[in-house]
């Protein structure tokens, strides 16, 4: 089990961390590919304890903790490897005529030390995964997992003792308290998955030293399901994605905007989608997650109260578990098209037109994600006319598998971005650099501006 980092190690962490960074040795390009190689191969170490930690505290099986966790790591890890050296060299830029004789670039430069808080539901991969944005970058980092994981924060720490030196990257173990404390610090950047709510106190201790942010949120991401879809291949893919770590994702689909035209072949098709997913009866399915804790059980099971579930609805507290749930008949007010579910039940808000699912949508905060099932020309209608962090067409999460597209919020979900480059970029600094000869020194730009009429022509 974990052990808690006591309070007043925290500034001395820190301060070592940022006297490390002072040394410069992270700032060698080659000295970032040898960590990176070092994460990747404490990782492929650890993967069975990982993996074993995982189901250990979310019953996640070896199957999606790996599809879901480790791969998404290794993907990035060498996608970092193949392109680093190019991406973070400077890059040339076009120098106007008015500044010649003068050569001009951006260079990439580390921020310096990084604070990264990663959520339970993906506890390695949001943790480990901006951590290869904050190394490749060339930064140092104090690493905060999650204690509703405690096997997995357990396993995390010791696999990033045995890869890095904690003035290099340490990790730090508690609660609230302890967030607290961290939070008072200051960085150079901070990393944060989690609520919007935790958001705006993240933010609010990054603006007293005026910290840039990452922030990495949720809310309510919608799917919808147009008459013109395939229905039956919707319904299979969105059973998935919403019964993907027991809907326990923050780009899980939470609410289901269903054209009335296909309702009913809608419920049929997600019915028989979950039978072939986790047989009939998901409790004893090997692969379906349980809700993390008691409170999080009680929250998403008292859902169930506000509509009639006419697929699935079953609960058993003691396993924390909740059946694959459609619930129908939810009132406009209720608190689950309010509040972000983060569990295994789906509420149904019909539409007749696709404008009125738009409105729906743009009627609330900004997603995180947002999901169109609909022919080409529909689709592109109501990515046209909405804002979302990420989207899909015609399937659900799977963008974020994408190492070369970047992830990231918009508005309430969140703001930057990582995966790839934008990893990069999120924990660097582009420093723009125009270097002036020395043989010449034009006279035109000096008081009192003689020729002017001339120079001006040039402007």
């Amino acid at each position: 089990m974990i052990q808690e980092t006591p309070i007043e190690r925290i500034p001395a962490l820190v301060a070592t961390q940022r006297r490390y960074f002072r040394k410069h040795e992270t700032f060698d390009v080659e000295f970032r590919m040898i960590a990176l190689r070092r994460l990747r191969d404490a990782i492929v170490r650890y993967e069975r304890e990982l993996t074993d930690a995982l189901y250990a505290d979310l019953h996640k099986s070896y199957e999606e903790a790996y599809l879901t966790e480790i791969s998404i790591l290794l993907g990035e890890i060498d996608n970092f490897l193949k392109h680093l050296p190019r991406w973070a060299a400077p890059s040339k830029k076009d120098t106007p005529l008015k500044l010649f004789p003068s050569r001009s670039a951006i260079l990439t430069e580390p921020l310096g030390v990084s604070l990264i808080i990663a959520p339970w539901n993906y506890p390695v991969q949001l943790l480990l995964n901006p951590l290869i944005g904050a190394i490749a970058a060339g930064c140092t980092a104090v690493l905060k997992p999650s204690p509703y994981v405690p096997h997995v924060a357990e396993v995390l720490e010791r696999l990033v003792k045995d890869a890095f030196n904690e003035e290099y990257v340490a990790v730090v173990q508690g609660h609230r308290d302890v967030n607290t404390a961290l939070l008072r610090e200051r960085y150079d950047v901070i990393f944060f998955t989690g609520s919007p709510d935790l958001g705006r106190v993240v933010m609010r201790a990054a603006a007293e030293n005026l910290t840039p942010v990452i922030l990495e949120l949720g809310g309510k991401s919608p799917v919808i399901v147009d008459r013109t879809a395939d229905v039956a291949l919707a319904a299979k893919r969105i059973a998935w994605g919403k019964t993907l770590n027991a809907g326990q994702t923050c780009i899980a689909p939470d609410y289901l905007l269903l054209h009335r035209d296909v309702k009913r072949e809608f419920v049929a098709a997600y019915r028989e989608a979950l039978i072939k997913l986790h047989g009939d009866d998901a409790r004893l399915s090997e692969h379906y997650v349980r809700m993390v804790s008691d409170r999080a059980f009680e929250r998403v099971a008292s859902y169930l109260k506000e509509g009639e579930a006419i697929v699935g609805g079953a609960t058993n507290a003691s396993e924390r578990y909740i059946e694959p749930t459609l619930l129908d008949g939810v009132k406009p007010d209720a608190a689950i098209l309010r509040e972000e579910i983060f569990g295994p039940v789906l509420p149904i808000v019909e539409y007749d037109n696709i404008d009125d699912a738009i409105c729906y949508i743009l009627d609330r905060e900004k997603p995180l994600a947002l999901y169109v099932f609909a022919e080409e020309s529909v689709a592109r209608r109501v990515i046209r006319h909405t804002s979302s962090g990420g989207a899909c067409v015609n399937d659900v999460i799977m963008h974020i598998a994408n190492e070369h597209l970047p992830f990231g919020g918009v508005g309430n979900s969140g703001m930057g971005r990582y995966h790839g480059r934008d990893s990069l970029y999120s924990f660097s600094h582009r420093r723009s650099v125009l270097t002036a000869a020395t043989w010449i020194d034009m006279p035109f730009r000096y008081m009192p501006y003689k020729l002017f009429r001339y120079v001006k022509r040039l402007l």
